[in-house]
């Protein structure tokens, strides 16, 4: 595993989304504002055809974030929590070609803090990160045998390969290693925490895991009651078929 712990990881990146702009999944359709429960909710992302991956690609990314976030008796990790979809529809869309971003020269490496300064797009470093990460797998540099994938390498040996990535210990070929790692990590992240309706957060168990009560329309019965757990089941943005019990 990575330097980050998985409840330092998932806590973190509750805190983050509350603060940042998930992508928009352009299959999310419908007319805004919509009600719940009403025929106006937008319609959800589901699993299917990849619409940017290649089934290689998709297994890959899968793997990857299954040690960034692994299942437990109690929570899915990240791929049966639907991350992987989340990312491939996201990359279809806007967000995978910067859509709405200043994207032109001059390129120059800056401080973490101002923010990607690379040319390419978050689909440009997704295809040449996984290709690259593919042929570092192949290589026999991990001390097996070559021509094992990442998904078919042990799970030491994942967790090894993240971990160079992330440290800039493994050099993968045309591809900056941390970038790789960050751009992935970020996207994972964003898709066991974003609305179901995204494809991510299958059955809400990242909201479910950390006792976020969803996009519920009115809290002021709760507002001052500090400390204590909410009871109620977390709520899509597209609703819930048991809304009605469920609205205090």
């Amino acid at each position: 595993m990575t330097k980050l712990g998985r409840r330092d990881l998932l806590t973190g990146t509750a805190l983050l989304l509350v603060g940042s702009r998930v992508p928009r999944a352009r299959e999310v359709e419908g007319q805004l504002p919509w009600r719940p429960g009403s025929p106006s909710a937008p319609r959800p992302v589901q699993p299917g055809r990849w619409e940017f991956f290649s089934a290689a690609e998709a297994a890959a990314v899968g793997a990857i974030a299954d040690r960034l976030i692994p299942p437990d008796p109690v929570t899915l990790g990240g791929k049966d929590a639907g991350c992987v979809v989340f990312i491939d529809r996201q990359l279809a869309g806007g967000y995978g070609s910067r859509e709405g971003l200043y994207v032109r020269g001059p390129f120059h490496k800056g401080a973490k803090s101002q923010g990607p300064q690379s040319p390419q797009t978050p689909r440009d470093l997704y295809r040449s990160g996984l290709l690259a990460l593919d042929r570092y797998c192949r290589s026999g540099k991990l001390g097996g045998a070559e021509d094992n994938i990442f998904v078919q390498l042990t799970a030491e040996q994942q967790d090894e390969v993240l971990q160079g990535l992330e440290s800039a210990t493994v050099q993968l070929e045309g591809v900056e290693g941390p970038t790789f790692f960050e751009q992935i990590l970020k996207d994972v992240q964003q898709g066991f925490f974003a609305d179901p309706i995204y494809g991510g957060n299958h059955d809400m168990c990242g909201w479910k895991m950390i006792g976020f009560p969803g996009a519920r329309y009115d809290y002021t019965d709760w507002v001052g009651r500090h400390n204590e757990r909410y009871p109620h089941p977390p709520v899509s943005i597209a609703g819930r078929d048991d809304w009605n019990s469920h609205q205090s």
